[in-house]
């Protein structure tokens, strides 16, 4: 569908590390200020796309559990009543700003099967038309995919569905707000020089071997799941920005094509 010049489709994801504190408890500020500054990126024109994760880590902290289930189907059971208070702080949040909200939960077989994923992209056509913001996540308390990594070819981890997201919509941009700045040339915790890799055109050997491990405890993956995020975005005729989910008003200048994190720039003909 195309859009007018200057108006993006952009799908932003946002991990645990974003919406949760260090204790585990709930960011509300950050939440906040994501929830405001997409309102009003969707309010100058664009059309917004939010994948959320985090039902774990929200559920676990609204049941008061003294740590992260083990089990998988206790971490399913959590992700059940995380998803019901997570979708309904957003659209608490959401609300304030006069926003609608819908949630859309997947499974890798959701996205696999052709004539799911036609389903999936006339419905997010459809709410993008009315002017809905679709809040996504990967449906934990039916799928593995994410909770036990590597069980799905399709969703095994959390920045693989948004890029699926991605493509299914057809998004000009991919946001990646992780507690991660973006790449760097060495690693910035060992080393002070490091740094930041603004520009990237292909996820190369080279880059790769950059990756580093595991995030924070509280989320999954780490940059190469990233890049890997950033070949299927590319791939799909988009771009993809990693960079640092306590600044979500830094969505303003990457929108506006800034030096903000990485980006992952896809072949533009």
């Amino acid at each position: 569908m195309a859009r007018e010049r200057g108006r993006l489709r952009v799908v932003v994801k946002v991990g645990t590390s974003t919406l949760t504190h260090d204790t585990g408890q709930l960011n509300l500020h950050n939440m906040e200020r994501l929830s405001r500054t997409l309102s009003d990126l969707e309010g100058k024109g664009h059309e917004v796309v939010l994948v959320s994760s985090g039902a774990i880590g929200i559920g676990t902290a609204k049941m008061n559990l003294p740590e992260r289930p083990t089990q998988l189907r206790m971490k399913q059971a959590v992700a059940a009543v995380g998803q019901c208070m997570m979708m309904h702080l957003y659209d608490k949040f959401f609300g304030e700003y006069n926003r609608v909200v819908a949630q859309i939960l997947l499974t890798g077989e959701d996205v696999d099967a052709p004539t799911r994923a036609e389903h999936l992209h006339n419905t997010f056509e459809s709410l993008l038309e009315l002017g809905v913001i679709p809040v996504v996540n990967e449906n934990d308390s039916v799928s593995s995919a994410e909770i036990e990594t590597g069980q799905c070819k399709i969703l095994g981890d959390n920045d693989t569905l948004p890029a699926m997201v991605a493509r299914l919509c057809g998004a000009d941009l991919l946001v990646l707000l992780s507690d991660i700045d973006g790449l760097y040339d060495a690693d910035p915790r060992k080393d002070p020089e490091a740094k930041l890799i603004h520009r990237v055109e292909a996820a190369t050997p080279e880059l790769r071997a950059m990756a580093g491990g595991a995030g924070s405890w509280r989320g999954t993956g780490g940059m190469t799941t990233k890049l890997n995020a950033a070949e299927i975005a590319m791939a799909a005729g988009g771009d993809l920005v990693n960079t640092n989910g306590a600044r979500p008003e830094d969505l303003y200048g990457i929108l506006e094509g800034e030096d903000i994190g990485t980006r992952f720039l896809a072949a533009r003909s």
